[in-house]
């Protein structure tokens, strides 16, 4: 069957036509009547339809060419005219933390954002619902708007001590940079008077004028509560992670780069598929946010291990996931630093995200980028910076020049509030220039930071510059055209591809995915309406209908 399916890919690729297959041939199942948007870059952009066995694409073309590997045992479904794309490769989310906050109380969404500054007695009030509702939860873990302290006063313990005082109580901030304790929590993660053991943790706890932990974690603090709450019973795990699945499922997203965790959250994702529930093709880059790696035997084992264990279509583990700064922070390595660990793994082989907000941070990314390239030769890496919100203007022609990917959230355009020097220093979001460039521009949404993980949003972002709301500490404003480098918008189909093929492309998986071509993977999304006609200030009313993972529907219905 395989070889069967390369043999029509071979003739397809030779025709330079719609999708010519000279020869019959049966396909479990054909997706015919609809307005299909390849993403190829030889042969046609659109088609009509798509014939599938088992995992894989058997053809793509007009319906009388696909009709023809029709037989009595060919499943055919009607499109109905819906727009088909690509599956959307979220290649930056935090699936355990977005799955948390589906699990657990979600405070800001685009519906309703629910402050204790706003409205402290609503806040208490939905707090204590929930933990009523959950009374068998060791620890509550929910997810809101709040300051982190950086630039306006932080929330502090004793609000959350009066909500709930008998149970450890953890809410992540939007920006999943902060965490907020009460008490009991704290507790739990060992937080005392006395300062903690490691300094790059310690720096990072708020305290006030008494030394006493204020119950705000930000950046590499966060990991000290982390490490401190249990994995909840496996079944319950596979339960929170599942729904994370099937959420990102809804928006058409079918592969996803977790951007941060290791070894354990590779097993989770293992015992998904043992049990058939995995619907998202993962690949795990190792990191925590804003805590820096050191070279050291364990730490390669550890990725050897994960390298050798998991490498296949639907789990894979060869990246590594560094933070140049925090939310925001000073950079948190030197050039030399970055420069050295990025080399002893580039020397195996291993890939590189890099998140970078500042410019400065953009800049020992690329410096040390440049720096492994020269002492190692040229070879194919596709080192990847994870934002790269804003960049100093004689910087942004090195990412074509390095082969550097802008890995990029739409989510993030256009937003200044909040964000102090030198963060809100310079063009913000340069998706445009980095396309003009020769850059590979590609999205995604660094779920749950963004709220929802739309890519279909994430167009309309892209190609308005214009950011669904501002969440403020009095609740949603928005929608609000950007007041920054409106210039910087660029076309649907750009951005469409900035989430498929190019997508695809930056994880190393552009010959299985990223383009609807014979012979690839049956991953795709059938949309409600044709977003590539639709007025831009219109796009963000289509929604995914259905979403195939492998030749079969995960999310929705065909028909």
């Amino acid at each position: 069957m395989r070889r069967r399916v390369e043999e029509i890919a071979g003739l397809i690729m030779l025709s330079g036509a719609f999708a010519f297959v000279p020869m019959v041939h049966a396909s479990d199942v054909l997706l015919l009547h609809g307005h299909v948007y390849t993403a190829a870059t030889s042969g046609p952009k659109w088609a009509e339809a798509i014939a599938i066995t088992g995992d894989h694409i058997d053809a793509v073309g007009s319906e009388a060419e696909i009709e023809k590997m029709k037989t009595a045992k060919t499943k055919v479904i009607d499109l109905g005219g819906k727009t088909v794309i690509p599956g959307v490769t979220d290649n930056h989310v935090h699936l355990w933390f977005g799955s948390l906050a589906l699990h657990g109380f979600n405070f800001s969404t685009p519906e309703y954002n629910i402050t204790a500054d706003a409205d402290p007695q609503l806040f208490a009030s939905k707090i204590k619902e929930y933990a009523a509702s959950h009374p068998k939860e060791a620890v509550l873990i929910g997810r809101a708007f709040f300051s982190n302290g950086v630039t306006t006063p932080a929330p502090t313990r004793a609000v959350l001590d009066k909500i709930i005082p008998d149970r450890p109580l953890v809410i992540h901030a939007t920006s999943e940079h902060t965490l907020w304790l009460n008490s009991k929590a704290l507790a739990l993660a060992g937080i005392t008077k006395k300062p903690l053991p490691e300094e790059a943790e310690e720096k990072y706890v708020l305290r006030d004028a008494q030394g006493e932990p204020t119950g705000i974690l930000r950046e590499a603090a966060m990991e000290v509560m982390e490490r401190a709450i249990p994995d909840p019973p496996l079944d319950e795990k596979m339960q929170i992670l599942s729904a994370g699945e099937h959420y990102l499922n809804s928006f058409g997203i079918t592969s996803v780069v977790l951007a941060t965790g290791g070894l354990r959250d590779l097993a989770a994702y293992n015992e998904l598929r043992k049990r058939g529930e995995l619907t998202l093709r993962t690949r795990q880059a190792f990191g925590a946010v804003a805590v820096n790696h050191h070279w050291s035997p364990q730490f390669l084992a550890d990725l050897e291990k994960a390298r050798a264990t998991y490498h296949d279509d639907w789990i894979s583990a060869n990246m590594v996931k560094f933070f140049m700064d925090g939310a925001p922070s000073a950079p948190l390595y030197t050039t030399a630093e970055y420069a050295h660990i990025v080399g002893e793994l580039d020397k195996r082989k291993f890939q590189v995200m890099s998140h970078a907000l500042s410019p400065a941070a953009a800049k020992v990314v690329l410096d040390g980028d440049e720096m492994v390239e020269k002492e190692d030769g040229p070879r194919d890496r596709r080192f990847r910076m994870e934002h790269a919100g804003r960049v100093n203007p004689e910087d942004l022609p090195r990412f074509a020049s390095l082969k550097v990917i802008p890995s990029m959230q739409p989510a993030f355009c256009c937003y200044k509030g909040g964000m102090p020097s030198p963060y809100a220093q310079g063009k913000a979001n340069q998706w445009e220039s980095l396309e003009k460039s020769g850059a590979t521009l590609e999205f995604s949404s660094d779920w749950p930071c963004s709220w929802p993980p739309s890519p279909i949003l994430g167009v309309q972002q892209a190609t308005l510059r214009r950011i669904r709301r501002t969440v403020t500490a009095t609740g949603p404003v928005g929608p609000v055209l950007s007041d920054d480098e409106p210039e910087e918008k660029i076309t649907v189909e750009q951005a469409v591809v900035a989430y498929t093929r190019s997508a695809a492309y930056a994880n190393f998986t552009e010959k299985k995915l990223g383009t609807l071509e014979a012979g690839k993977l049956a991953d795709l999304a059938v949309v409600s309406k044709d977003i590539f006609s639709l007025p831009h200030e219109e796009i963000g009313t289509a929604t995914v209908t259905a979403t195939m993972v492998g030749g079969k529907v995960v999310y929705g219905k065909l028909q």
